[in-house]
């Protein structure tokens, strides 16, 4: 099984153009499912049985994977699967009959409006770290980027005359997002006072750099928003997340139709902006106090 997963995976990333996270994410599961089966004797793919997944699921829950996780790891396998069949490795699926499980939706967590601008502006602007990293938060804070996003942003990808950045998203599927004021203001002060003094090499073409001139990594971005969420007193657990969930629950509040936001998102599906439609509990107790006659 184990010298199958590689071409599988290149599979997915040629044909397919999955992120490379979700690459490392189905090598990971696949790699324990072989390990599993390698455990009971289990060496050659056409003898696995839904049995056999099923009781791998189960060891997976028992060991306190989260049911987010299970649901992905079973759609890993199911498409590890489909391959196989196609490439005529297995004669037959047998694993198209189990399904993935159920899962309860969490809302997303989201911080209000006065502590994003509190945390927009906690960075110290005389410093040319300071500046890049104000430059971080309001561009995210802007446009509900992810922070793998932001991390292979590029400097030719912001249109500062038309006001609008391109993202490339999971899939590497690019889409156009609008740049408010505030996010020109900053990414033009980083572009212009600190990028120069932190870029070691011309040809680098990523946006973020890090005081050796590389660009950032994803590690660098949360730890930078977790550390200026403390400074700002933000009690909750605050992520890059954070920031892409409170981009598109403010502007929905604000009055944002669900298509403009989905496509700014990068969501395929609107199902999957729709959960930040949500209205808080304490909104609605407030507005049945207020207008129902016996509120």
């Amino acid at each position: 099984m184990n010298s199958l997963i590689e071409p599988f995976l290149d599979y997915l990333t040629i044909e397919c153009g999955l992120s490379k996270n979700t690459i490392v994410a189905y090598r990971v599961a696949l790699k324990h499912l072989a390990q599993f089966m390698q455990q009971r004797s289990i060496t050659e793919v056409n003898q696995v049985r839904p049995g056999n997944i099923v009781s791998f699921i189960e060891k997976e829950r028992n060991r306190g994977m989260e049911p987010s996780s299970i649901a992905r790891n079973i759609i890993a396998i199911k498409v590890f699967f489909k391959f196989l069949l196609i490439e005529g490795k297995i004669e037959k699926n047998l694993l198209s009959s189990i399904s993935s499980p159920k899962l309860w939706r969490k809302l997303p967590e989201v911080i209000n409006h006065t502590d994003v601008e509190n945390l927009l502006n906690i960075p110290d602007k005389s410093t040319k770290l300071g500046i890049r990293n104000k430059a971080i938060l309001e561009l995210m804070y802007a446009t509900g980027a992810r922070v793998s996003e932001v991390t292979t942003l590029e400097t030719g990808f912001i249109n500062f005359d038309y006001k609008f950045t391109k993202c490339k998203g999971k899939g590497s599927k690019e889409r156009l997002v609008p740049l408010g004021t505030k996010a020109i203001e900053a990414l033009t002060d980083y572009l212009t006072s600190a990028r120069p003094s932190l870029s070691k090499d011309e040809k680098t073409k990523e946006l973020f750099l890090s005081k050796s001139g590389k660009p950032l990594c994803r590690e660098n971005v949360w730890l930078i928003v977790k550390q200026y969420a403390l400074k700002a007193g933000i009690h909750k657990k605050v992520s890059p997340h954070t920031l892409r969930h409170s981009f598109a629950t403010h502007l929905l509040d604000g009055g944002a139709d669900l298509r403009s936001v989905q496509e700014m998102l990068g969501h395929v599906n609107i199902s999957t902006t729709q959960i930040y439609t949500h209205i808080d509990r304490a909104q609605l107790k407030d507005a049945h106090h207020r207008y129902h006659p016996r509120g």
